[in-house]
């Protein structure tokens, strides 16, 4: 009887022992969340610290930029009042957006017809030139796309003074000499607004093209083969081929790119200010998107406080754009 009370009393003494220990670690445990706090601060201070540079040097170049023009936007600035400006408040934008002869809503409306023009006729050449590459039993597939692809590789700036002097001059421009050969008077092709915007429609597709029909190129490669094969024993034609295969399969795949172009093509500004406005060189038409006015009102006119309150204006109007389409993408995404 005395041993087993002894024994019992011995394993009492070691569960109490046990659950000194557990207790002591578990103490000590929550001595140690501090250290491990502490740690993790000085981590994440030490990545700020390596960040710095690159932060510091993204505010210099992007944000305060973008801050100095909206307090510029709201002052008199310009060659009148270059250091002694005073603050307006939001006059500058009310002139924009309300005296609709001060051109920036002519502007804004013509910079979307640009932009939807050029996108529809992007799309659909595109469309036509890749579906042509990708024609069975093609032969010379990657001469032709060489080809097609080097008005891209080609410095802008080049190509759109070789476009003005080259073919579009009044006196011996290519597309002249073939009129006077036909008898024709020459005609000044970027002197009337509606010539100047088709003239610089054409170089803007030659330029933009390129990237559009490689992008569509590469999403007809991925269609799988046997969807057209099954589409013709069913005896489905071309178009329905088209519209029930080719489209929707390459939607999610150019869908990023046309994002992409339309963005470029809205804040479009060497082709229509080269061909049209360049100091020195005026052709005599009066075409302007939003990017050429802003430019003419800051370093024509020297109208700066006016010219940012545009800027600011183009500014918002994109990253409107932007949110609207990455919740579009959610959407889609989401279904």
């Amino acid at each position: 009887m005395e041993t087993y009370i002894r024994d019992i009393k011995t394993d009492q003494v070691k569960a109490q022992d046990l659950a000194t220990d557990k207790s002591g670690r578990k103490k000590a445990g929550i001595s140690q969340k501090p250290k491990m706090s502490n740690t993790a601060g000085f981590d994440t201070l030490k990545s700020y610290l390596w960040s710095a540079p690159s932060l510091i040097l993204i505010c210099l170049i992007v944000i305060f930029p973008i801050l100095y023009t909206g307090y510029i936007s709201m002052t008199n600035m310009n060659v009148y009042h270059w250091t002694n400006f005073t603050f307006v408040g939001l006059k500058n934008y009310l002139d924009a957006l309300l005296v609709f002869d001060n051109g920036f809503i002519s502007a804004l409306i013509m910079t979307v017809v640009w932009t939807v023009i050029n996108m529809i006729a992007q799309l659909v050449i595109a469309f036509i030139l890749a579906s042509l590459l990708n024609v069975k039993g093609l032969k010379l597939r990657n001469i032709y796309k060489t080809l097609l692809i080097f008005p891209w590789a080609m410095p802008g700036y080049v190509s759109i003074l070789l476009w003005k002097t080259g073919i579009y001059n009044s006196q011996f421009g290519l597309l002249n000499q073939w009129l006077a050969h036909l008898g024709i008077e020459p005609v000044r092709w970027l002197s009337s607004n509606l010539s100047a915007f088709i003239c610089c429609t054409i170089v803007n597709l030659w330029l933009a093209l390129p990237f559009m029909m490689t992008i569509m190129d590469g999403a007809f490669q991925s269609i799988d083969k046997s969807f057209y094969e099954s589409a013709v024993l069913d005896g489905a034609g071309w178009l329905q081929k088209t519209f029930y295969i080719t489209i929707p399969m390459i939607k999610p795949i150019i869908g990023p790119s046309v994002i992409i172009t339309i963005f470029t093509t809205f804040k479009q500004f060497d082709v229509i200010y080269l061909l049209t406005q360049q100091v020195g060189a005026r052709s005599g038409s009066d075409i302007h998107t939003i990017m050429t006015y802003a430019y003419e009102k800051a370093f024509v006119t020297n109208n700066y406080g006016y010219s940012s309150a545009v800027s600011m204006l183009i500014f918002l109007m994109l990253v409107g754009f932007t949110i609207f389409t990455n919740k579009m993408g959610k959407k889609k995404e989401d279904l």
